[in-house]
């Protein structure tokens, strides 16, 4: 049976808050040249609400208002699309280099700071793919949860060793440089986060993403995406996407979505744009002889 995670208590004021984690997953080389049912949970408030994702397909995707004309980003994002078009090699480690990194605002993602303290993210082995600087790395980071960052740029885990090495849970955390698609750990996890990754890569690498996601979770492990940004704007990245966009690639492996958040605890111009998505491959039957 799939767990559906009830909060009993309202989320406080966020306050001034500043997101983190990378939409770019600094995969330099490659990318740059490649270039279900269940209950939907309003973070703000701990509202539960009954929702069929599969009957009602996309209507997730409807529920944001979309615009080209709307999509909102920092105008440093244009300078960082402008820089990794010029440069089909080392685009994202030029950005890390120039400080052009408008994805990461120097703290935890704040949803990922609540889960932790609220004590509902699995425990065990987490997995963080394009981790940038590593704040959610950190955030998670436990006695009963060791984090894997994963990066592939050199300045992004020289920055991220440079602020976290000397914390009391620094024991609890690494941070490695590896492209996430030809990683082959000895060990797999039991919780894989990704918020600014798959909008990253390619479009058309989603279904590698999905493929990978599966080979490196654990059977009864849990994917943790945060879906953003849910828009029409043209190009990338951030690509755009939507809550099909994932289903189409992780159906297929075999995952569902426990459930389905409306991210209430986004901040800035991600506001209305990000859904929490949590995904689990339901437990095969055991055969008895």
């Amino acid at each position: 049976m799939l767990r559906t995670f009830r909060f009993s208590r309202a989320i406080p004021p966020a306050g001034p808050l500043r997101l983190s984690n990378s939409f770019a997953p600094s995969r330099t080389e490659r990318l740059s040249a490649r270039q279900a049912s269940g209950p939907r949970i309003h973070i703000a408030g701990l509202r539960m609400e009954k929702k069929n994702f599969e009957d009602e397909a996309g209507e997730g995707d409807r529920s944001i208002k979309k615009s080209s004309a709307a999509a909102k980003f920092k105008p440093e994002v244009n300078s960082m699309q402008r820089l990794l078009s010029s440069d089909s090699s080392g685009g994202w480690e030029k950005c890390w280099e120039l400080g052009l990194t408008p994805w990461d605002l120097g703290r935890a993602t704040p949803v990922i700071t609540h889960l932790h303290q609220a004590g509902v993210l699995p425990k065990g082995r987490a997995l963080v793919p394009g981790c940038g600087t590593g704040y959610d790395v950190v955030a998670m980071a436990c006695g009963e949860r060791y984090v894997v960052g994963l990066e592939l740029s050199d300045k992004a885990i020289e920055k991220a060793n440079e602020l976290f090495s000397a914390l009391p849970n620094a024991n609890y955390f690494k941070f490695l440089k590896a492209d996430f698609f030809n990683w082959n750990p000895s060990e797999k996890f039991d919780l894989i986060f990704d918020y600014t990754f798959f909008c990253a890569i390619e479009p058309e690498m989603r279904p590698e993403w999905a493929q990978k996601t599966s080979e490196l979770l654990k059977p009864d492990g849990e994917l943790l995406t945060l879906i953003f940004p849910i828009d029409d704007h043209v190009g990338g990245p951030p690509y755009k996407v939507s809550v099909s966009d994932y289903e189409e690639v992780l159906h297929p492996m075999g995952f569902k979505a426990v459930s389905i958040v409306d991210n209430e605890m986004a901040v800035g111009p991600r506001k209305g744009r990000e859904k929490l998505g949590r995904w689990k491959r339901p437990a095969r039957p055991s055969s008895s002889l």
